[in-house]
């Protein structure tokens, strides 16, 4: 028996319940996995309210870390005893074991803890298909990127730096502006007492940006508009305020952009590919040039307060829970 959150019905964080369930053994193409850490993101928060529907009840959470403990037939990928990490498969990381599809395993390479990789498979890998392939930046680009003391941005801050991008991140409060730019964000706009688009133009001497990341959505879809170039990219990447609708005849009059909505899967995927944006991140961290540690931990019982902090704004980095 292992330990699980479920939600029998759409709604805030008090659908979330601890429950017993039975774990069995691996099926063929599967492993069993016993969770260390299990990362909290706010793409969970969508399934829970039912924005992204699913069959209910179920589980929460995409990815976790934790050992292989028991492999069904044919799997050759991972080991008893192997370090791994996933983001991929179905939900249901909220738990203290549970059986995966061993192809969405990604081997933990030395050098890398657990805890780290815990804040780092699904939002090191978003800042991965984020700046490498959605929008691939080379180095010398001046971007716009929200929310950029959260658990992707602190990444996406280390990653800008080592890759030579001046990145203006936006912020809530000075709090987490300072710790933006400690991790390597050029610019901060402390959204609650500064226009974005007029500072982005004053930043960029009145050019704008090439590229626009907002995770943030209808609240800020004007003034990521706003903020680029003629033929500028904007990256809907998230919808934390609400969803986004746009007039394509808008997209013209703000100078031809480009817009995308990209989803993990469609660039992870298949397995040679998902490998390959891992050993990129993971060369990043052992060399020094991306740190993350978890921000907030919680245990596993308290996934309803972590979801109540992380919708309330009120977390900076990485928050995970500890089965």
């Amino acid at each position: 028996m292992a330990r699980a959150i479920l939600f029998s019905e759409t709604g805030g964080p008090d659908v979330l319940r601890l429950e017993t369930v039975a774990v069995g053994d691996p099926g063929r193409g599967q492993a069993r996995v016993r969770h260390t850490y299990v990362a909290v993101n706010f793409i969970d928060i969508y399934f829970r309210r039912g924005t992204y529907p699913l069959p209910l009840p179920n589980g929460l959470g995409s990815d976790a870390v934790g050992v292989v403990e028991a492999v069904g037939e044919g799997v050759t990928d991972v080991r008893i005893g192997d370090r791994v990490g996933y983001l991929l498969g179905p939900q249901g990381a909220y738990a203290d074991v549970r059986v995966m599809p061993a192809d969405v395993l990604i081997p933990l390479p030395a050098g890398v803890s657990d805890s780290a990789a815990a804040t780092l498979m699904m939002k090191g890998m978003t800042a991965q298909y984020l700046f490498r392939q959605v929008y691939p930046l080379k180095g010398g680009e001046t971007i716009l990127y929200h929310a950029a003391a959260g658990g992707v941005g602190l990444i996406a801050c280390q990653w800008a730096r080592a890759l030579g991008v001046t990145m203006i991140g936006t912020v809530s409060t000075d709090e987490k502006a300072a710790v933006a730019r400690a991790n390597g964000c050029v610019h901060t706009i402390v959204t609650s007492r500064e226009d974005i688009a007029k500072r982005v133009r004053e930043i960029t001497d009145g050019r704008g940006v090439s590229v626009a990341y907002d995770s943030v959505g209808r609240d800020t879809l004007m003034a990521s508009l706003d903020s680029l170039q003629p033929r500028g990219a904007l990256v809907s990447n998230g919808t934390s305020s609400g969803p986004v609708v746009i007039d394509t005849m808008l997209l013209a009059m703000k100078g031809s952009i480009w817009v995308t909505r990209p989803a993990m899967i469609h660039y992870a995927a298949p397995r040679a590919k998902m490998l390959e944006m891992a050993n990129e991140l993971f060369g990043l961290v052992q060399s020094g040039k991306i740190v993350s540690e978890p921000a907030q931990t919680f245990g596993l019982a308290d996934a309803a307060e972590a979801h109540r902090l992380l919708e309330g704004r009120k977390t900076t980095g990485a928050t995970v829970l500890v089965p």
